[in-house]
């Protein structure tokens, strides 16, 4: 056991649940005065369904040993999950169950990819804003964790998993959070179809407090996926914040010349943008690297976001034109960047000679994504069919937080509730 470590993963911990309400104030401030609660909702409700689901069953399919796809039921409910310096258990050489992550408790492991799982359903309520029932969030955020998020887990983080035993680098989550979250977005925001009334963000301020939780909590996200201290959560760190910074650069860049004004929205969006697409690659890349990964992301990301008014869909907050195409990116990127003179514990990319990683990565990438996408449509569509997914257009129309909550955000200080304007 080594304290340091264990004290580094309690910190991350802490860092990376301050992410959900972060993420929710970004999301807030970019919906209608009207539904502000209830995208809040989508966040804080996934900080309780989600820890339900992983200490019950989800750790279990995602870290138990299982096979190649999926793990079994040896951790369910949280059993064998202690104290002792282990985490999860691989099979080795011998043919024994082995630990595979030493130095931290077990239970602190489970904690820390605990805040993984609650932030990454929500990425998805990006998509659906402003129009879902909350039933329809509750079932569909449950059903997902365990059906999407649990087996690519598996696959790329437990050595067992046919990503990892393949050769294939995702550091903090490329495929896992953001990617799997994207697609299955873009799915989401087909099938419900578009808003009957879109409006412009109501509170900036609030988006961009947001993004600045995101940005403080992702260096919890990233530095402690080394699951330590020392170097490679310090290369981590740093090339956290040196993507995040280009990729707002980046995203100010296009975003003026497009539209000949550089605007906060697309600060806080292309600081994000940043954000997700060095998170696969954060302990694997030189920190220069970094900074073009950064650069790359916020541009494409911008034309991900892009592609909705040209297609025809209604992501609502952008969570396929950000996560969905950032951590697309990052992925792939990483097989070109990843070098082993600044982590020996990775792989080379394209750039230092070697396709392997960028090969296992493309594929890793193909599949999951595939997966994703027919997995959450299956639920969607299930969904549809018994409970509904749509609220009422009165209700749509009035708001959902009143309609499904019994609340507003905002009233004039006398008991009065603000009229939408």
């Amino acid at each position: 056991m080594n304290a340091a470590d264990t004290t580094w993963i309690l910190v991350s911990i802490a860092f990376v649940l301050l992410m959900t309400p972060g993420l929710a104030l970004f999301y807030g401030g970019m919906v209608s005065r009207k539904n502000v609660l209830s995208t809040f909702m989508h966040s804080f409700g996934s900080m309780g369904i989600a820890t339900i689901v992983w200490i019950t069953v989800g750790y279990s399919l995602a870290f138990g040993p299982g096979n190649a796809f999926i793990g079994d039921f040896s951790h369910l409910g949280l059993q064998g999950v202690g104290l002792e310096a282990n985490g999860v258990l691989a099979m080795g050489e011998s043919g024994e169950l082995e630990p595979a992550i030493t130095n931290i408790p077990h239970l602190a492991f489970m904690a820390f990819q605990m805040m993984f799982a609650i932030i990454t359903p929500a990425l998805i309520s990006g998509a659906y804003a402003e129009r879902l029932k909350f039933s329809a969030y509750a079932v569909f955020t449950t059903l997902w964790l365990i059906l999407v998020y649990s087996p690519i887990c598996h696959w790329v983080w437990h050595p067992h998993g046919w990503v990892f035993a393949d050769g294939g680098l995702d550091f903090a989550g490329g495929l896992v959070v953001h990617a799997s979250s994207g697609v299955s977005a873009l799915v989401f925001a087909i099938v419900l179809g578009k808003r009957r009334r879109t409006t412009p963000p109501h509170n900036l301020p609030m988006v961009l407090t947001g993004a600045g939780l995101l940005w403080f909590g992702w260096f919890g996200f990233n530095a402690g996926s080394a699951l330590g201290t020392g170097e490679i959560a310090t290369l981590a760190m740093v090339n956290t914040h040196l993507a995040a910074a280009a990729g707002l650069i980046s995203w100010l860049l296009v975003e003026n010349v497009m539209s000949g004004k550089p605007t906060a929205l697309g600060a806080a969006s292309g600081l994000v943008s940043g954000l997700v697409v060095i998170t696969p690659c954060a302990g694997f890349v030189a920190p220069m690297s970094a900074v073009v990964i950064g650069l790359l992301g916020g541009g494409a990301c911008f034309g991900g976001v892009m592609l909705k008014s040209k297609l025809g869909y209604d992501d609502a907050l952008d969570a396929f034109g950000v996560h969905g195409v950032g951590g697309i990116l990052g992925g792939l990127l990483l097989g070109v960047f990843a070098s082993t003179a600044w982590n020996e514990g990775g792989a080379d990319g394209l750039l230092f000679g070697d396709s392997a990683l960028f090969l296992a990565n493309l594929q890793a990438t193909v599949v999951g994504c595939v997966y994703a996408a027919s997995v959450s449509f299956l639920l969607i569509k299930g969904l549809d069919a018994t409970l509904g997914l749509r609220v009422d257009e009165d209700v749509e129309i009035e708001g959902l937080d009143v309609h499904l909550h019994g609340e507003r955000a905002y009233s004039d200080g006398r008991g009065k509730h603000l009229e939408e304007r």
